[in-house]
C-alpha cells in the first residue's frame, strides 16, 4: 500500500483557521498533549495572564496565572478563561475538530463552543487536573520568539522544521 503524498513530504500540512481570532484575548490555543490548552489575557490585569488546560476525555481542567497561582473561579467549575479558551479553540480549529480532540459527543453535527462547554460541564468530574502551566507558558513564549524576527525569506536555523503555508500534492 502506498503512503499518501504528504507523508513524505518534509514538510507538515498546515489547517487555516476557521475564522480570524482576537488574539488579545487568547493569544495562544492549542490542542497537544491530549489536551485542549493555551495562555488566556487577565479581563482586569493587563500585566496578568492564565494558563489553562482541559483533559482530552476526562474533561479535568486547571488555570492558573503564569506563576502558578490558582485561578480564583476554577474552583470546582469552569471559570470565564477555560470558557474564553473554549470559544478561541472553535473559531481556531472548528467545532467538530475541537470536540472530536476532547472526546465530547454533543450530539451536534457543527457544535459550537456552548454545546461542548455544557456537554463537558455536565459529564466532567469535580476535581481539577495537574496544572501544564509550565510547559504551556513555555511553548507560548518560544511562538512570541519569532515575531521578534524581521521578515526575512532565508530560513532561520531553527525554523527549519515549521510548517509551510504551501500546499503540499
Amino acid at each position: 500500500m502506498l503512503s499518501p503524498a504528504w507523508e513524505n513530504a518534509s514538510t507538515a500540512r498546515v489547517v487555516p483557521p476557521v475564522r480570524p481570532r482576537k488574539l488579545a484575548k487568547v493569544p495562544f490555543v492549542e490542542l497537544a498533549d491530549g489536551r485542549l490548552q493555551g495562555v488566556v489575557s487577565s479581563g482586569s490585569d493587563i500585566g496578568r495572564v492564565y494558563v489553562s488546560a482541559i483533559a482530552a476525555g476526562t474533561f479535568e481542567f486547571a488555570c492558573s496565572t503564569n506563576n502558578n497561582r490558582p485561578c480564583g473561579g476554577a474552583r470546582g467549575s469552569y471559570c470565564k478563561h477555560l470558557d474564553a479558551l473554549i470559544t478561541e479553540a472553535v473559531e481556531q480549529f472548528g467545532g467538530e475538530r475541537v470536540a472530536r480532540y476532547l472526546r465530547v459527543d454533543t450530539g451536534a453535527q457543527s457544535p459550537c463552543a456552548r454545546d461542548i462547554g455544557g456537554t463537558m460541564t455536565a459529564a466532567r468530574p469535580a476535581k481539577a487536573a495537574a496544572s501544564p502551566a509550565a510547559a504551556v507558558f513555555a511553548r507560548f513564549l518560544n511562538h512570541l520568539e519569532y515575531l521578534e524576527h524581521a521578515p526575512v525569506t532565508a530560513p532561520l536555523p531553527d525554523l527549519h522544521w515549521f510548517p509551510t503555508t504551501r500546499a503540499v500534492a
